[in-house]
């Protein structure tokens, strides 16, 4: 699951402020050779879905290449509440990726974080060209602000539709390209005693970014979505938005979400839908590996693209992908150790490493080379041919808003708001954040 909650966001922007007493502007290139500063090199790692023994072996390898360097390798599910008091006194660790609970851009607007732009313009671990290089680069971009780069890709997830392919075979039904295909075929699956679509109600960013956002953009093109993550004036009440809305509303109206979804958690949909009760679900390429561990017997999931809005204006390839990146605290300790180990980390063997081993997606060239897992093959193939990649950044950038359209959009499927007025409650959080001074604002290069 990958749960940003606003309240997480806000406890970290408190010690951002209260521990933003070094600005220093850094990018120091790794040589590898660098001497320790005498205590071991401290790597502190979100240990989610996918642990941290990969990082731990990494570790271990890296001693062994480079004498005299001694990592430390430690990780909690929480562990952005064990970094809070570190980035308060001033001793954070020297690398780290600090999970999804810890709010990245007033860090990097308070000197907490380390430019990499030098580091990322000098070698790689192997090989030659730049380390940049060897970053997808639109993956790359989503760590960068005002010109410069703070948070670095490693995995990366991607947004869309599951079905099951061998229910769907039996059933004779054909994947929807088109939200027409998708209103034709769900009294389909309804018929067969099976919810067309279920959603991972309490946590209704999963509805927003897998409906709403992705009919946005293909109603009115790209433009609207960044027009609205950028806060522009009007944008969140725009006709595509307006439109998205309603194509929602409609699917409710129409019966085709699975009854009570709104009260139920990410891992009871998914279970739900991996029972068979549930054809369709929206979710990231984490739900293999969330939920592996349960998987019913014959169990199947495939990635599919949500359906688009025949003759809109926006690329039918278009995806939504997103980074939990790493990051270099400015105050941490051997800072040349560290980003020489995150080169380790991100060189082709060991990124192609961690996907066999942990089932996602890396932000590193030539890292699905090969043969990889058969649930991320069609989300690689997608990614591949993708010719716009856009990402939900907004919750991130402007927390408020980010509630507030989550509370809205509740509403709106709880029958509470009309589309209209699911869109006028965005806007108005919109227009609280635009005239917000103290907000640092953002916007979106393509």
């Amino acid at each position: 699951m990958r749960n940003w909650t606003a309240a997480a966001l806000a406890a970290v922007g408190v010690l951002v402020l209260a521990g933003c007493g070094s600005k220093t502007d850094s990018s120091t290139s790794a040589s590898g050779g660098s001497k320790p500063s005498g205590d071991p090199v401290e790597v502190v790692i979100f240990q989610g879905g996918y642990g941290i023994d990969f990082f731990e072996q990494a570790a271990k390898e890296y001693e062994e290449k480079h004498p005299g360097v001694k990592l430390h390798v430690t990780g909690n599910p929480r562990v952005w509440e064990q970094l809070r008091p570190q980035f308060v006194a001033g001793k954070p660790p020297a690398l780290t990726w600090p999970g999804w609970g810890f709010d990245y851009w007033p860090a990097a607007y308070e000197g907490q974080i380390m430019p990499m732009d030098d580091a990322l313009k000098g070698k790689p671990y192997e090989g030659t060209g730049t380390w940049g290089d060897t970053f997808e680069p639109a993956l790359l971009k989503q760590g960068q602000h005002d010109g410069k780069t703070f948070l670095l890709p490693y995995h990366f997830n991607m947004n869309g539709w599951w079905f099951n392919p061998d229910v769907f075979s039996k059933n004779g039904w054909a994947v929807p390209k088109t939200y027409q295909e998708l209103l034709d075929l769900c009294p389909k699956i309804k018929a067969a005693g099976i919810a067309p679509i279920t959603y991972q109600g309490k946590y209704p960013y999963y509805m927003i970014e897998g409906f709403l956002f992705p009919w946005a953009v293909s109603i009115g093109g790209i433009q609207v979505l960044d027009d609205a993550q950028m806060i522009k004036p009007g944008a969140w009440k725009s006709p595509a938005f307006l439109q998205a809305a309603t194509m929602i509303k409609d699917l409710k109206d129409r019966g085709f979400f699975e009854e009570g979804a709104n009260a139920i958690n990410h891992t009871e949909a998914q279970m739900d839908f991996l029972n068979g009760k549930a054809a369709m679900i929206p979710c990231g390429t984490w739900l293999w590996t969330e939920m592996k561990k349960v998987m019913p017997p014959g169990a199947k999931m495939q990635f599919m693209l949500p359906p688009v809005v025949a003759g809109g204006k926006g690329d039918a390839s278009a995806i939504e992908v997103g980074v939990e990146p790493f990051i270099i605290p400015t105050e941490g300790k051997d800072h040349e150790i560290a980003i020489d180990f995150y080169k380790y980390l991100t060189s082709v063997p060991k990124a192609k490493q961690f996907v066999q081993e942990k089932g996602t997606l890396m932000a590193i060239k030539g890292s699905g080379e090969g043969e990889l897992p058969e649930h991320l093959k069609p989300a690689a193939e997608a990614f591949k041919n993708s010719k716009t990649v856009w990402y939900a950044e907004y919750r991130h950038w402007y927390p408020k808003l980010g509630t507030e359209s989550e509370n809205a959009f509740t509403a709106l499927l709880n029958g509470e708001n009309s589309p209209q007025q699911f869109c006028d409650r965005c806007e108005a959080a919109a227009e609280i954040a635009r005239n917000d001074k103290k907000l640092q604002k953002h916007e979106i290069v393509r």
